[in-house]
């Protein structure tokens, strides 16, 4: 039976610069991801260079986007939750706690992939991190999947130290590169990323590692 890896993040693009080498490699040995991503990131600033995308039709453009992206991962099951972007800290925890419930219930992963509460500088991050770790905190310790977290703020390694997992992705680089141009509505980057060769040392450097903090459950 194949690994299940449930990832929890609030915005597409969230998956593309932090987690999509991780999951490639995951997806290569067998596992199976599900990736539910909690808004369709429709308050976000960025229409693309040159704009592309205006206020009303960005939500469907960042869609298309996603799907790219998963597409490009190798991710099997999206799941878009349907919640409002730059609203997660104010959403009705109930109601969220539920739906990761359900979805918890539902996979029963082994491995969940998120923001790491409070180290993730993006109020949403921060909520969407909070809400995972929440609801896994309500599950027998037997059922506890392990927690991934994602952290890069300033101030990250003094409290957290250095990470639990550091991932060599780098020959996960083609897949990793693809979700990242998949959203080009928002980084203009993108793009230009295109003109570079994945065995491009500065692309290596930057890109090639992919580092987790294991969140502790008391």
């Amino acid at each position: 039976m194949a690994e299940q890896i449930l990832v929890v993040f609030p915005h597409p693009d969230d998956e593309a610069f932090t987690v999509s080498g991780t999951l490639a490699k995951h997806i290569d040995d067998g596992a199976h991801v599900t990736y539910a991503c909690l808004t369709l990131g429709e308050m976000g600033r960025n229409m693309g260079i040159p704009p592309f995308a205006n206020r009303v039709t960005l939500p469907h453009v960042r869609k298309i986007e996603l799907e790219r992206s998963c597409e490009a991962i190798g991710i099997q099951d999206l799941r878009m939750l349907g919640f409002h972007d730059k609203m997660i800290e104010f959403e009705d925890q109930a109601h969220l706690d539920e739906q990761l419930d359900h979805l918890l219930k539902e996979l029963r992963p082994t491995i969940v992939y998120t923001f790491y509460p409070g180290f993730s500088v993006h109020p949403d991050h921060d909520a969407c991190g909070a809400a995972v770790v929440r609801t896994i905190s309500r599950l027998p310790k037997e059922e506890q999947p392990i927690v991934y977290g994602v952290a890069f703020s300033k101030n990250h390694q003094q409290v957290l130290g250095k990470p639990h997992l550091l991932n060599d992705v780098k020959e996960y680089l083609k897949p990793k590169m693809a979700s990242i141009e998949a959203h080009r509505s928002q980084f203009q980057a993108a793009e230009l990323m295109g003109s570079k060769k994945l065995e491009d040392e500065e692309i290596r450097e930057r890109y090639g590692t992919e580092r987790f903090w294991i969140y502790p459950f008391n």
